[in-house]
């Protein structure tokens, strides 16, 4: 076996695994774990005193005392080792195998069978059209999943980590017939949740708008303290996705919180308006919003449909009385910078009436251009600020576009199902059929008369029958696969691993420390370090970046031996372990609540003996031992994947 694809199920890119993945864990269900493969040939091929070697002795304190041997904590090590190797050959290699299993066309016990009850209009909607392919395709959908798959599910895609036993077991005791809608509105309604759903949606919108490296380079003029404080408000109070989104693309004042005229948004464009006379500004704000990549004709028209350069540089029009000024680092308020909209007077520099762009064509003529949007709509050529703001004016037609409430619809499609109406999500050209167009269109246009209420286009996807469909496929759904090429039906759950955050959120909910207790930009600040290790800037002319948290030896070895996985493994106080250890459980329950923890769900017969015996091979440490078990959990796929 190859050492690439050794590492496979720790790829924590939120992307569907491709077909040799796919291969690869099918053979996992009767071999070793492919993460401990890689780790054991790693081991085996280096020298003494390489730093691998130190793989084997974490910086523990039970470690570190006097007279503990070297065989004695590569012991501790085999022992865990071997644990995930035996317990991966049964059902803890449900993230891999059970997943990937073909299910037979018969009710399982194990599924859901809440009565039918009320729901949403927009629910029955969405399940007749989806059925409709179904029905059409000859498709019979996976069964439902679990009660506890479900639960997992729909805490990391809500509030981006995993429930805690005593949530995971408040819904399970919950045998009403609207349980999962009252979790849905529990998450995303109770005062209780609304931290921790605006913690997850600033996330998100941050790494889109900004990036994960955004305003950590050289040189960058984001003041990412800025933009999430912007997100997190906004998330927060519910505003609505078209007054979000204006805001964002028409923003101008301060970058950093404390300076006169602060205004978060405007972290958004101010390291975009500068770079190649608005080029990122006009790429992104179109994409992001409108669901339309008209970057690809800025050198030539299009190649799959009749947009031709014009429009590009129309568009680009629109960014040109915008200027991004930055004032340096100011103490205690980090990067400080300005956006603000001034008069444009052409490109020749002397026509503020009738402020042109020039652009050079493929045949080497240079035309002029002035801002029209995308659908033909012509504005005042005036580059007058008094006249017209261009921008706001750009702000202001992208709500009102028919794409506005359609891009957002199929962003977020993807976020809960793994695949939008389009691939790619943000490329809804003429050229680009959807795949379920008419869903498409009805979905936006009941955003559209929400209100733009975010919060309720989440409530419609997760209550939906295909996000509550199982992993596993049947002999009917096999070919609905969209890694070969098909277009996605949806008619089981589409793998998918956690993102870096929501693996470091989910570590959070069973360790104590600064992370917890710290302010709010405080505990942003720490996890920004934390992901730092894994992320890197590019510079092209998207303002791209790179991530390595995709299955590489530095991810496997944060899993292995990090300072979080050992706190979260650790028996101090506030830990998972310290307060099972420390209860009046019987030995059963102490491992089923390890379960619980980190996969929702109790062990089986098979997995509760070999978690036993793991428990007892400390020589009645029990803490010890309940670590042992709780580091194996961490690392297996079952935990990783969302599934």
């Amino acid at each position: 076996m190859d050492e690439e694809p050794m590492t496979v199920g720790y790829n924590l890119e939120t992307k569907p695994l491709n077909a040799e993945q796919k291969d690869i864990m099918r053979m996992s269900r009767h071999s070793l774990s492919p993460l401990f493969l890689l780790a054991n040939k790693s081991l085996n091929q280096s020298p003494a005193g390489h730093p691998l070697r130190n793989l084997v002795s974490p910086a523990r304190e039970s470690d570190e005392a006097p007279g503990v041997s070297a065989d004695t904590i590569l012991a501790l090590w085999l022992r865990r080792i071997f644990f995930l190797i035996f317990v991966g050959a049964t059902t803890l290699s449900f993230g891999i195998a059970s997943a990937l299993a073909t299910e037979p066309l018969v009710s399982d016990p194990m599924a859901d069978k809440t009565p039918t009850v009320s729901v949403p209009a927009q629910v029955v909607q969405i399940d007749a059209q989806i059925k409709a392919v179904w029905d059409a395709y000859q498709l019979t959908p996976s069964r439902d999943a679990t009660n506890s798959e479900w639960c997992r599910r729909v805490f990391l895609d809500l509030i981006g980590r995993i429930p805690s036993i005593d949530e995971v077991e408040q819904f399970l005791d919950d045998k009403g017939a609207t349980r999962k809608q009252a979790l849905v509105n529990r998450l995303l309604y109770d005062d209780a949740y609304t931290e921790e759903f605006a913690r997850n949606w600033t996330t998100i919108w941050s790494n889109l708008l900004i990036g994960r490296t955004g305003g950590n380079a050289n040189g960058s003029m984001i003041n990412r303290d800025g933009m999430l404080k912007y997100l997190r408000d906004s998330f927060a109070r519910g505003k609505p996705y078209d007054q979000f989104a204006h805001e964002l693309i028409s923003a101008s004042g301060s970058t950093a919180p404390g300076t006169e005229n602060f205004n978060g948004a405007t972290n958004y464009l101010i390291d975009k308006v500068n770079q190649e006379k608005g080029s990122q500004a006009t790429a992104s704000t179109s994409r992001i919003f409108l669901g339309l990549q008209v970057q690809c004709t800025q050198c030539h028209n299009h190649p799959f449909n009749d947009w031709k350069q014009k429009k590009y540089w129309e568009m680009n029009a629109f960014f040109r009385q915008s200027r991004a000024r930055s004032a340096g680092m100011q103490s205690g308020m980090g990067t400080v910078a300005t956006l603000d909209d001034v008069n444009f007077r052409g490109e020749n520099g002397n026509n503020l009436d009738e402020a042109e762009i020039y652009y050079e064509m493929r045949n080497g003529l240079v035309a002029a251009a002035w801002p029209v949007f995308v659908d033909g709509t012509e504005v005042e050529k005036s580059g007058d600020i008094s006249v017209i703001n261009r921008r706001t004016k750009f702000a202001d037609l992208t709500v009102a576009s028919p794409f506005f409430a359609k891009a957002i619809v199929n962003r977020t499609w993807a976020h809960f199902l793994g695949y939008g109406f389009t691939s790619p999500i943000d490329d809804l050209g003429p050229h680009n059929i959807p795949t379920h167009p008419s869903l498409l269109e009805y979905l936006a246009g009941e955003f559209r008369d929400s209100e733009f209420n975010y919060r309720q286009l989440l409530q419609w996807i997760v209550l939906s029958k295909p996000y509550a469909l199982s992993s596993r496929q049947n002999r009917t759904n096999k070919t609905d696969d969209p890694l070969l090429g098909e277009s996605p039906r949806f008619s089981h759950f589409y793998l998918r691993q956690m993102q870096a955050e929501q693996l470091y959120e989910s570590l959070l909910v069973t360790t104590g420390g600064a992370q917890k207790t710290a302010s709010w930009e405080e505990q942003e600040r720490i996890k920004n370090r934390w992901l730092q290790q894994f992320n890197r800037a590019f510079g092209n002319d998207e303002g791209g970046e790179a991530t390595n948290f995709n299955g590489s030896i530095p991810q496997v070895l944060m899993m292995f031996n990090s300072e979080m996985i050992r706190a979260a493994t650790g028996v101090n106080q506030g830990s998972l372990v310290a307060e099972v250890a420390g209860s009046a459980m019987s030995a059963k329950q102490m491992v089923e609540a390890i379960f619980m923890a980190g996969l929702s769900r109790k062990p089986s017969r098979d997995e509760l003996a070999l978690a036993k015996s793991l428990v007892n091979a400390n020589n009645g440490d029990l803490a010890k031992g309940l670590s042992d078990l709780w580091w194996v959990i961490l690392n297996t796929n079952e935990f990783i994947l969302v599934h």
